[in-house]
């Protein structure tokens, strides 16, 4: 009977379903609302893309497509969620495939229940958010973050008064939206979370302060680059606040200046999360934000904080996240931070720390996993050679701190470690033989560190990305078990004392980036087996003792971008393939070697390259015309910087720091060069001290971006072309030690760049342009032309055309300046005469004048006394 009963009230509840449902016109189509199911199909049809993501769209079941939430039981649409999962910065096939984009239609309107929006992470193209987006009064979450969005924010999100969730942000550097007022928000009274990173608020004013501080149940508020005033203000119910980025300026209680008005004591009572970083907020750091009890994350990353950190902070038990990095701050960390039992990443890294760190200031840190120190060069580490840490790090970075004399041996304690900087650290001694256990990304670079690699180093961890042993004072040979670390992607191992030959081992580790064994004592050939490295970007054996001849593996190196193989035993011709193997070559250094033979490489494929180096070899023949179509050496080329990102595992890691991968030296002005971050702005071509012929290369002179040029000591003749002034951006030219003829052409002087010529030892003639820019050259720079005349030269011009010539100069700095002066003084002269006694002869001509002009100053006088 019970159960007849239950089925009765159940027909009875689908019965009066169905009828009201039949009476409002909304009939049911495989358990979906015809109209609603027409209005999705519509919405569809506006979008582009939709054909791969939306198709599932099909049938009558609208509640079983992908992105489409129903209530249970009406059935009607209450979520659409349509977020692109795959990172745009990516640009993979999974993302193009899950990418929307076109236009958004009112159709939407028709889903009278729908709570749930989401259509972040697509590429809607510029478009502005739809005004009716107001109408879906039922909304509880909207995020439009990331779709390509753009233009004013419109008001009519107003009328959501039931949203509690609004994410408006957009990407980095994206074209953003803006507000022109907040008044509209305050409408927003259910809400709870606001994000609207990069959203500009510049028209607002201190309005969005006011606006923002009436939504009762503000929690979180993301407002990271947005332009915002320099006030923070009164948010007392925050848990989480992320104001990053916005250049607010003063110190910290100026920036909170209004938050007195809470009414619970204190500031702040409920934030859990503070993000103050990316500003210019000065002063010192307040002891008030150790009364934040509650508080997990702090960040105050990049803004101009001095003073010394607060000994209070230790008492924030709850911290889980600090950042203090790159302020102005001083004096010693504080031991109270040994007590932050709950404290997982610090942050300290390139303020003025000083003083001795202890193991007190370890003592309760069991659940520490990321630790920066780096920058903070009188920090000393001084804890026991026993001394077991409590915790278990992931992330280590103590560059350029005090960490020796002797290799900490408490690491080997760190069972965990991914990342370890411990570079410009001061350590000393050998490397122990339990190293190569520690971590993923080592970096023990520009130490004092002695003997050698241990041999075993490839057996202990296979799973080595980056390996920076670079200036040190290691010996030995490289050890042949580097090679069982398949997914090395980095090894600098330069400016070291190795010996012995280069292990071909090296070449399983397939996914090779950069390889730089430069400057050591390694000798023996190249080893062939190189050219398994096909994702090679940069090779650095220069300075060594290098020889035999280049592999012709190296052919299947095609991503090579630089290679630097100067100063070694090199011999044989530069190979013609060259240029149609290395298509993305940028640099390439063949200084100091024995190479033979021409320039037959094929030059124009090499549109990238922008520094050219082949001194100091055997190379004859003519230079080719050819040299003219290195297209990068041009101003309007974008030279993309030498910087590499890599991908670990579920991490995108980008070392922005700057290794010895991204220097090159350049030999120019006489002098050895560095360059790191200016790099690609260099254009340089160096082929000098070798047995070149022929005239000099007219088509050099498009290369208008060119800033070093060197060809001295080689046999090249003929003249130097007026059209060497097309090279505006040079800044040192060196022809000397040649066999060039004829006169220095004049437009030379317009070089305003050039800071170092050599056009010695030729058989140039005539007089020297001796103007502007060529004025700032020593004798030095013209002697060995026996020829030449004019200053600076002692030897003056004879012939008539050139004491003509010579004479328009001496004209400027004598005739002429006397004859200006002259002229000058003159005219001075005769404007006194004018000015004083034409008023007085008009005078006297004209007696009705005179009479009026001496009434009206008696009247004047008359006034004054």
């Amino acid at each position: 009977m019970e159960k007849i009963s239950a089925l009765g009230f159940l027909l009875v509840i689908s019965f009066l379903t169905t009828r009201h449902l039949a009476c409002q016109g909304k009939t049911l189509q495989g358990n979906c609302l015809t109209v609603e199911r027409e209005a999705l199909l519509d919405f569809k049809n506006g979008l582009k893309g939709s054909n791969t993501r939306l198709s599932s769209w099909t049938g009558g079941n609208c509640c079983q497509w992908e992105g489409i939430g129903c209530e249970n039981n009406t059935k009607v649409v209450i979520s659409i969620n349509l977020h692109n999962p795959y990172p745009f910065e990516e640009m993979s096939e999974k993302w193009r495939l899950m990418n929307l984009s076109g236009e958004i239609r009112a159709s939407l309107l028709e889903l009278k229940s729908l709570r749930y929006l989401d259509l972040s992470g697509n590429t809607f193209e510029g478009i502005l958010i739809p005004n009716f987006f107001g109408s879906l009064k039922n909304l509880h979450y909207l995020n439009l973050s990331n779709g390509g969005f753009k233009g004013v924010v419109p008001p009519t999100l107003g009328n959501l008064s039931n949203l509690q969730f609004l994410d408006l942000s957009s990407k980095e550097f994206e074209e953003s939206l803006f507000v022109k007022d907040l008044e509209w928000m305050t409408s927003l009274v259910s809400l709870k979370i606001l994000k609207m990173n990069q959203v500009d608020f510049s028209m607002v004013g201190s309005q969005w302060m006011e606006a923002l501080n009436k939504l009762p149940f503000l929690t979180e508020l993301h407002l990271q680059y947005c332009t915002i005033p320099t006030s923070i203000g009164n948010f007392c119910n925050l848990k989480h606040l992320d104001v990053s980025g916005n250049g607010l300026k003063g110190s910290l209680p100026e920036s909170l200046k209004d938050i007195k008005n809470c009414s619970s004591e204190g500031v702040l009572p409920e934030l859990r999360e503070f993000h103050l970083s990316w500003n210019k907020l000065t002063g010192r750091l307040p002891e008030w934000l150790s009364q934040l009890e509650k508080l997990t994350v702090l960040d105050l990353y990049d803004n101009k904080f001095q003073g010394p950190i607060p000994a209070s902070f230790g008492t924030l038990r709850y911290m889980e996240y600090m950042s203090l990095a790159h302020n102005e701050l001083n004096g010693s960390l504080p031991v109270s931070f040994g007590q932050l039992f709950e404290l997982v990443e610090l942050d300290v890294s390139w303020n003025r720390l000083t003083g001795i760190i202890f193991e007190q200031h370890f003592l309760k840190l069991s659940k520490l996993k990321v630790l920066w120190m780096e920058g903070n060069s009188v920090l000393v580490l001084n804890v026991s050679s026993t001394w077991i840490p409590p915790f278990q790090l992931r992330d280590l970075n103590m560059a350029s701190c005090n960490l020796g004399p002797s290799f900490p041996t408490w690491l080997k304690f760190q069972k965990n470690l991914f990342y370890l900087d411990m570079s410009n650290a001061n350590i000393s001694g050998s490397i122990p033989n339990w190293f190569g256990n520690m971590s993923s990304l080592l970096d023990l670079s520009n130490n004092k560190l002695s003997g050698s690699i241990p041999p075993t180093i490839g057996e202990s961890n296979l799973d080595f990305f980056f390996l920076f042993l670079s200036g040190n004072q290691i010996t030995g040979e490289i050890p042949k078990s580097i090679g069982y670390m398949r997914e090395l992607e980095t090894i600098d191992l330069s400016n070291n004392s190795l010996t012995g030959s280069i292990p071909s081992s090296i070449s399983n580790c397939s996914y090779l980036y950069i390889l730089n064994l430069g400057q050591n004592n390694l000798s023996g050939a190249i080893p062939k087996s190189f050219g398994r490295l096909k994702w090679l970007h940069s090779l650095y054996l220069n300075k060594n003792k290098l020889s035999g001849e280049l592999p012709l593996s190296f052919q299947k190196l095609s991503d090579l971008q630089i290679l630097d193989l100067s100063y070694n035993s090199l011999s044989g011709d530069i190979p013609t393939w060259i240029g149609i193997a290395f298509p993305s070559l940028k640099v390439l250094k063949l200084r100091s070697n024995a190479f033979s033979g021409g320039l037959l490489f094929g030059l124009s494929n090499l549109t990238l390259l922008h520094i050219l180096d082949l001194a100091e070899n055997n190379l004859s023949g003519s230079i080719p015309s050819t040299l003219g179509d290195l297209t990068a050496m041009s101003p309007n080329e974008e030279l993309s910087l030498l910087e590499s990102r890599y991908i670990i595992g579920n991490e995108n890691i980008s070392i922005t720091k700057a290794v010895d991968q991204d220097k090159l030296i350049v030999k120019a002005k006489n002098q050895d060069l560095e360059y790191a971050k200016f790099l690609p702005l260099v254009a340089s071509i160096d082929l000098s001290n070798n047995n070149f012929t022929g005239e000099f290369p007219n088509q050099i002179t498009k290369l208008k971006g060119l800033t070093f040029l060197n060809l001295s000591r080689n046999h090249i003749n003929g003249s130097i072309p007026q059209t060497i002034s097309m090279l505006h951006e040079l800044q040192s030219l060196d022809l000397s030690c040649n066999n060039l003829c004829g006169t220095i052409p004049p437009s030379m002087s317009s070089l305003t760049f050039l800071s170092y010529l050599d056009l010695s030892n030729n058989n140039l003639s005539g007089m020297i342009p001796f103007t502007r820019q060529m004025t700032t050259f020593s004798d030095s720079m013209f002697a060995g032309n026996s020829l030449l005349c004019g200053r600076p030269l002692v030897a003056q011009c004879e012939d008539d055309d050139l004491d003509q010539g010579q004479g328009q100069s001496n004209v400027e700095d004598e005739n002429d300046d006397g004859f200006i002066d002259q002229w000058f003084y003159l005219s001075i002269g005769l404007g006194f005469a004018v000015g004083i006694l034409g008023p007085f002869f008009l005078l006297v001509i004209k007696k009705p004048w005179c009479d009026a002009y001496f009434r009206l100053v008696g009247k004047i006088v008359d006034k004054v006394l």
